[in-house]
C-alpha cells in the first residue's frame, strides 16, 4: 500500500509539474511578446515622425470580485520616414504605384495562354487586424504570372558596406502553392522594367515561398566564375527553425536579410535569427571547386575484382540434397471430417435468378444464372472433392548454394584516380557580388490576396530596426490586441482538432481526479479502525479494574501494616492461642481444618503476589522505600505462619 502511495503521489507531482511547466513557458512567451512590444514602443516613442500609439482602458467594475477590462487602442498612423541612408523604401501609402512598373511582356518557356504577366496589382489596406492610414500592395490574381519591379534612388556596389533588405509579407487568405520572395536586379545596361520577367537578371533572390508541404526560406545569389565569366546559382542553407506558422497564422511578418562584408549572413523572421552561416561554407553548391577531381579518361580494368566474398570453390552438395523436393506436401495425418458431402458442390445455381427480359442469347450467349453458395453445405463440414491440407515439408532445402568466403583476390572497391581540377579557382570574397539598381516581384502564385508592405534597403541594421518599429511594430501591436484569448484559441484548436477534447480533458481532469483520490481527508481513525482489531472500551475497562486492583491493594497494605503492629505488641500470646485452637479444631475436626488452612494459604499467596507487583509498578519512590523499610518483617512474619501451616499439614 505504501508503495502505491509513494508511486501515485510521484505522479501526481509530475503531472502538477508538466502543468506548471506549460503555464511558465505560456508566461515566458507573453513576456517576450511584451518586452518586443515594449522596445517597438520605444521605437515610436523615439522617432520624431513615428506612430503615436494611446492606449486607453476601459473598465467598470462587476460585483465584489471585480471587473473585466476592455482595452482599445487608438492608433494614430504617420507615415514612417528612414532615419539614416538607405537605397531605397517605400510605404505604398500615398495610394499609388508611380514608382513601380508592371511588367508588359511574356514569360519564356510557357504556353502563350499562361505566358502573359496578366497578373492584377493592387494598393490597399490589410483585411485584418487594420492601421488607419496604412496601406500595402496585395497580389489579386489567382494562378495568374505577376511581375512588377522599382529603381533604387542608387545603384548598391557590394565594398565595403553591409546589405540590409527587409520587408513585410502576409499571406491574408493562407498560401496552398506559391512564393513571396523579392528579387534584386542587377546593374545590367539593357535592365528594362517593362520586360522585366524570369530570365531576367538578378544578384540576389529572398523570401518565403511554399507549394505542397515544403516551406522555404529563399536566400540565393549568383556569383560570378571569375575564369570563364559564367553565372551560377548559390542556396544558403535551410533554416534552422520550423517556419509552417509564418504561413498559416495569416499575420504580418518581417523578412530581413543582412550580409556582411566578412562573407557571413543572417536571415531573420520578426526579428529573431532563424538562419546565419558563411558564404563560402553554407552554401550549396559551394563557391569554389575542390583541388582535385576524378580522371575522365580513367577506367576501372577488366581484371578487377570488387568481390570481398565469393562461394567456396572446394565446398560440394551433400548426396541427400534433395533440390527437387516441394516446399509444401499435403498432411499425412489428416482425416476427412465426418460428414463431408463428397457428390455436393460447393455453389449452385441461383433458383431466385431470373433471364433479364433484354436478354439477346444471340448477341450476349446462353444466359446462366449467378452462382451462391450451396445451401446444403451450411450444415455440413464441406462439400466437393475432399483434399487433406498442406504442411511445410520437413525435407525441403531449396537450391544448393555453395557457403560464402573470404576473397583472396579482393582488390577494393575501385575508383578512379585524382587530378588537378583545370576550373579549380578560389574566391575568398564572395560578397562581392554584382551590383544591383532595381527591386522586383515576379511571382506565380495559386493563392491570392498576398500582401507586400514595408520595403527598405540600406547598410545599416539599427536604420532598418527603426523603419520597423515605425511600421511592422504597430501592425503586431494591433494584432496582440485583436488577437483572442487563450481559452478561445484552445476552443478554436480544439473546433479544427476534435481530439483535443480528449486531450483538454486528460490534462484537467486527471490531475483533479488523483488529487480527490489521494488527498481528500481520510475518516477519522476513531470511527472505524479500532473497531475492527482493537476496540477501546475494553482499553477503557482494563484501567478501570487496574484502578480498583491498585485501591483494594493499597487497603490490603494497609491492614497488613496494621496486623504487623498488633503481632509486635504480643506475638507470642498470640501464637500460643492459635496453635492450641488449631490443636482443639484438630482434634475435634481434622479434614475441615485442613481445608480451611489451605485456602487460608492461598488467599495469602495471592495477597502477597498483588502486593508485590502492585509495590514495584506503582508506587512512588518515597512508598517503595517506606514499604522496604516494613516489608521485611511483615514478609517474614507471613513466611513463618506459612511455613508453620504446612509443617502442621504435612
Amino acid at each position: 500500500m505504501k508503495l502505491w502511495w509513494g508511486w501515485a503521489c510521484v505522479l501526481l507531482l509530475s503531472l502538477l509539474a508538466l502543468s506548471v511547466s506549460q503555464a511558465e513557458a505560456q508566461d515566458d512567451l507573453e513576456m517576450e511578446d511584451e518586452t518586443e512590444e515594449a522596445m517597438v514602443e520605444d521605437m515610436v516613442a523615439d522617432g520624431e515622425d513615428s506612430a503615436e500609439i494611446e492606449g486607453e482602458v476601459e473598465g467598470e467594475a462587476e460585483g465584489e470580485k471585480g471587473a473585466d477590462a476592455n482595452v482599445s487602442f487608438q492608433v494614430t498612423y504617420k507615415t514612417p520616414v528612414p532615419i539614416g541612408e538607405v537605397y531605397f523604401s517605400e510605404t505604398f501609402d500615398d495610394g499609388s504605384l508611380d514608382r513601380w512598373q508592371v511588367s508588359k511582356t511574356m514569360k519564356e518557356d510557357a504556353d502563350d495562354e499562361i505566358a502573359k504577366y496578366d497578373g492584377k496589382w493592387s494598393v490597399e489596406q490589410l483585411k485584418e487586424n487594420k492601421v488607419p492610414g496604412d496601406m500595402g500592395l496585395v497580389l489579386k490574381s489567382r494562378a495568374k504570372h505577376h511581375a512588377i519591379a522599382s529603381l533604387l534612388d542608387r545603384p548598391f556596389i557590394f565594398q565595403d558596406d553591409a546589405l540590409v533588405v527587409q520587408y513585410e509579407v502576409n499571406f491574408q487568405d493562407g498560401i496552398d502553392c506559391g512564393g513571396a520572395y523579392i528579387k534584386l536586379l542587377s546593374d545590367e545596361d539593357d535592365l528594362d522594367l517593362e520586360q522585366f520577367h524570369d530570365h531576367t537578371p538578378y544578384t540576389i533572390m529572398f523570401g518565403p515561398d511554399k507549394c505542397g508541404e515544403d516551406y522555404k526560406l529563399h536566400f540565393i545569389f549568383r556569383h560570378r566564375n571569375p575564369l570563364n565569366k559564367d553565372l551560377e546559382e548559390k542556396h544558403a542553407k535551410r533554416a534552422d527553425v520550423d517556419l509552417k506558422k509564418f504561413y498559416t497564422d495569416k499575420k504580418t511578418h518581417l523578412y530581413t536579410l543582412v550580409l556582411n562584408p566578412d562573407n557571413s549572413y543572417e536571415i531573420l523572421v520578426d526579428q529573431s535569427s532563424v538562419s546565419r552561416g558563411s558564404l563560402l561554407h553554407d552554401v550549396v553548391p559551394p563557391v569554389n571547386p575542390t583541388k582535385e577531381i576524378d580522371d575522365p579518361t580513367d577506367s576501372k580494368p577488366e581484371d578487377w575484382d570488387e568481390r570481398a566474398k565469393i562461394p567456396d570453390p572446394e565446398a560440394v552438395k551433400p548426396d541427400n540434397w534433395d533440390e527437387e523436393a516441394p516446399a509444401k506436401i499435403q498432411d499425412p495425418d489428416a482425416v476427412k471430417p465426418e460428414g463431408w458431402l463428397d457428390d455436393e458442390p460447393e455453389f449452385v445455381a441461383d433458383p431466385a435468378a431470373d433471364k433479364p427480359d433484354d436478354w439477346d442469347e444471340e448477341m450476349d450467349g446462353e444466359w446462366e444464372a449467378p452462382q451462391v453458395p450451396n445451401p446444403v453445405c451450411e450444415t455440413a463440414p464441406g462439400c466437393g472433392q475432399w483434399k487433406p491440407p498442406t504442411i511445410n515439408n520437413p525435407q525441403y532445402k531449396g537450391k544448393w548454394k555453395a557457403p560464402l568466403v573470404d576473397n583472396l583476390n579482393y582488390q577494393g572497391v575501385w575508383s578512379p584516380r585524382k587530378i588537378q581540377n583545370p576550373d579549380y579557382f578560389e574566391d575568398l570574397a564572395p560578397f562581392q557580388m554584382t551590383s544591383f539598381r532595381a527591386v522586383g516581384l515576379e511571382l506565380w502564385s495559386m493563392t491570392s490576396e498576398i500582401y507586400f508592405d514595408n520595403f527598405i534597403i540600406t547598410s545599416y541594421k539599427e536604420v532598418a530596426d527603426r523603419w520597423a518599429g515605425d511600421s511592422w511594430g504597430l501592425k503586431k501591436l494591433v494584432a496582440s490586441a485583436n488577437e483572442p484569448g487563450v481559452f478561445a484559441q484552445l476552443t478554436m484548436a480544439a473546433e479544427e482538432r476534435p481530439w483535443l477534447w480528449v486531450v483538454y480533458i486528460l490534462t484537467v481532469g486527471l490531475p483533479i481526479g488523483l488529487t480527490v483520490l489521494f488527498c481528500w481527508p481520510k475518516k477519522s481513525d476513531d470511527d472505524y479502525v479500532y473497531k475492527k482489531v482493537d476496540p477501546p472500551k475494553p482499553n477503557v475497562e482494563e484501567e478501570e479494574e487496574d484502578d480498583e486492583e491498585e485501591e483494594e491493594e493499597e487497603e490490603e497494605d494497609k491492614g497488613v501494616q496494621a496486623a504487623e503492629a498488633k503481632a509486635t505488641e504480643s506475638p507470642k500470646p498470640a501464637e500460643a492461642k492459635k496453635e492450641k485452637a488449631e490443636e482443639e479444631s484438630g482434634a475435634a475436626g481434622g479434614d475441615s481444618v485442613e481445608d480451611e488452612e489451605e485456602e487460608e494459604d492461598e488467599g495469602e499467596e495471592e495477597e502477597e503476589t498483588k502486593s508485590n507487583e502492585a509495590a514495584s509498578d506503582d508506587v512512588s519512590a518515597e512508598q517503595k522505600e517506606e514499604a522496604d523499610d516494613g516489608g521485611h518483617s511483615v514478609g517474614d512474619g507471613h513466611k513463618q505462619a506459612v511455613r508453620k501451616r504446612r509443617v502442621r499439614k504435612d
